[in-house]
C-alpha cells in the first residue's frame, strides 16, 4: 500500500574553510532532491520531502556557495558556528582554540535540539567536528565523506562516532576500516543540452569560436596562480580568451593597478558554483589548483588541465594520482615563473592532440555516480 504522506526528512550538511568541502555536500543535496521529485512524479512509496541545513564558518567561502544554491525551487539554509583548530604544531592559538571547540560542542548540541535532524552528512572541516560530537551525543546518524587521498585530521576526530565513512579513492578504504565504503567523489554530472554551454559563453561575453582559458585557485584561491597568470595576462590573451577565478579576498588589486588588462581576459573573486560548473564545461584548457571538488568535476567533465598543487600539502598527493594516470599536465610551484607558465599554457592550447589525450585520460580516472550512491545510503540509514 502506498503512503498517502509525504515524509519530512532533515539532513544537517557541514564543511567548511575552503569551498572543497562544500561542493560534494551540494551535489548529494541535488541527487535527494532529484530523486524526490521522480519519486512524486510517478506516485511512488517513500516520498521525503528533504530539508537541508549547512553548518558552516562566519567568513568562509562555504556562506556564498550555500546560498547561491537553488535546484527545483529549493533553497539551503545557512548556520554558521565558531570553529577551532587542531594544530599540529605548536601555537599559542592552540590554547585559545581550545575552549574555542569547547564552546563550539555547546553550540552544536544548542542547534541540533533546535533543529531535530534526522542525519549528520560531512565532507570535512574542522567546523564539523564539534557538531559530530553533539550529533553523537544525540545519537544522530552520521556519514562523513573522505575526499583527498590523504585522511585530514578533522575527519580522522570524526570517524570513529561515523555510521559509515565514504571515500573518494579505493586506497582510503584501509584508513577506516570496516564501516568504509569507495564511492567516488560526488559532483554534478556534465551538462548534456550544449545550449548550456553556449548560454554561459553568452552571459560572459564571450567568443564563440576563440578558445577558452579557465584559472581557478579554488574557493579561496591561490596567490601564486594569480600572481602568474596576471602578469602573464597579455600574452595568454592573444591565444585564448580567459576567466580567471582569483578566490575571495585574492582579487590582487596592487597587481592589477600595474597591469591594464585586455578586454579578453575577465577576473572574478567569486561567481555562483552553478555558473562556475558551466564555465569548465565549456574550457578548452583549465589552470587549477589540486583541490578535490575541482578535480572531481574536472574529470566529469573530460577536461584538459595543468594542476599546480599547493606545496607540502595532501594536494600533492592528490595531484600524483593524476601525474601517474597521465589525465592531467602537474606543474612544480617552486619551479614557475610568468615566462616559463605562460609557454606551457600557450603550448598546451596549441596542441590539440595532447589536450585529447588528457581529456581521455581524465575521463576515466574517477569512479562515477558517487552521489547517487551515498544518496542511497542516506535514505537506507534514515
Amino acid at each position: 500500500m502506498k503512503s498517502e504522506e509525504t515524509k519530512s526528512k532533515k539532513i544537517i550538511l557541514s564543511g567548511g574553510g575552503t569551498g572543497g568541502s562544500v561542493t560534494p555536500l551540494l551535489a548529494v543535496a541535488r541527487e535527494l532532491l532529484a530523486d524526490n521529485r521522480k519519486e512524486l512524479e510517478h506516485d511512488l512509496d517513500n516520498k521525503n520531502n528533504w530539508e537541508f541545513v549547512f553548518v558552516g564558518t562566519k567568513n568562509g567561502p562555504e556562506k556564498k556557495l550555500v546560498e547561491a544554491f537553488n535546484y527545483l525551487g529549493k533553497k539551503i539554509r545557512f548556520v554558521a558556528i565558531p570553529a577551532g583548530k587542531f594544530r599540529r604544531y605548536f601555537s599559542w592559538q592552540n590554547i585559545v582554540d581550545v575552549f574555542l571547540i569547547f564552546y563550539a560542542f555547546f553550540v552544536s548540541c544548542n542547534l541540533l535540539r533546535k533543529e531535530k535532524p534526522d542525519l549528520f552528512l560531512s565532507a570535512g572541516g574542522f567546523v564539523s567536528v564539534p557538531l559530530a560530537w553533539a550529533a553523537y551525543f544525540f545519537r544522530i546518524p552520521i556519514i562523513i565523506h573522505q575526499q583527498d587521498v590523504r585522511p585530514g585530521l578533522a575527519n580522522r576526530l570524526m570517524a570513529p562516532l561515523a555510521h559509515l565513512i565514504t571515500v573518494t579513492f579505493e586506497k582510503s578504504l584501509k584508513d577506516y576500516g570496516s564501516r568504509a565504503v569507495w564511492t567516488g567523489n560526488p559532483s554534478r554530472q556534465a551538462p548534456d543540452d550544449p545550449n548550456l554551454v553556449l548560454g554561459i559563453k553568452r552571459k560572459f561575453n564571450l567568443d564563440l569560436d576563440k578558445p577558452l582559458l579557465v584559472i581557478t585557485g579554488g574557493g579561496t584561491g591561490s596567490k601564486v596562480i594569480n600572481d602568474l597568470a596576471l602578469t602573464a595576462a597579455h600574452k595568454m590573451s592573444e591565444v585564448a580568451q580567459v576567466v580567471h577565478l582569483t578566490g575571495l579576498r585574492k582579487d590582487q588589486p596592487e597587481i592589477k593597478k600595474t597591469i591594464d588588462l585586455p578586454t579578453d581576459y575577465q577576473t572574478y573573486e567569486f561567481i555562483a558554483n552553478e555558473d562556475a560548473f558551466l564555465l569548465l564545461g565549456a574550457a578548452d584548457l583549465v589552470v587549477s589548483r589540486c583541490g578535490l571538488a575541482t578535480l572531481t568535476e574536472l574529470c566529469e567533465l573530460k577536461k584538459a588541465a595543468i594542476l599546480i598543487p599547493m606545496p607540502n600539502s595532501h594536494q600533492e598527493e592528490n595531484a600524483a594520482v593524476f601525474k601517474n594516470a597521465e589525465a592531467a599536465l602537474v606543474l612544480n610551484q617552486a619551479e614557475l615563473n610568468s615566462e616559463n607558465f605562460t609557454q606551457i599554457v600557450v603550448n598546451l592550447l596549441a596542441d590539440e592532440t595532447q589536450r585529447q589525450e588528457l581529456s581521455k585520460n581524465i575521463s576515466r580516472l574517477m569512479k562515477r555516480e558517487a552521489a547517487t550512491v551515498i544518496a542511497s545510503f542516506i535514505k537506507e540509514i534514515i
